[in-house]
């Protein structure tokens, strides 16, 4: 190794959801009960199929869906949480499933780029 290569170790921060909620530009829509829950990583995804096939359990899901086949992934996926970037605006249906899943969906004004760099910085501080 080089004398002047520095490694450097990044250690990954424990999160919840109920951090998330507290960040600006976000808003709690549904499963206030649930934010406890710990986010391990994230994925980003408007997929569904997509979602189903690569996300992992305890994962944040950011997305702009908002109908209530969102809510039917999150849970059997064991997702952490839903965030709905760009303002976009869940249906009824999403919050009322969503409720009844116990999945806390957030909604956002950033885009899914920048939620998604902001909480990389986060997870990886």
């Amino acid at each position: 190794m080089n004398p002047s290569t520095k490694i450097v170790q990044r250690k990954e921060q424990n999160m919840k959801v109920i951090d998330i909620v507290n960040w600006e530009n976000t808003t709690l829509l549904a499963g206030k009960d649930a934010c406890e829950k710990t986010i391990s990583g994230a994925y980003s995804s408007d997929l569904l199929s997509d979602v189903m096939g690569n996300a992992d359990e305890n994962m944040l899901w950011i997305t702009i869906q908002t109908h209530k086949n969102v809510a039917a992934i999150a849970s059997l996926k064991e997702l952490s949480c839903v965030v709905i970037a760009n303002n976009n605006i869940a249906s009824a249906e999403l919050i009322e499933a969503a409720e009844s899943e116990g999945i806390p969906i957030i909604s956002t004004s950033m885009s899914a780029f920048e939620f998604g760099g902001r909480l990389y910085q986060v997870l990886h501080s």
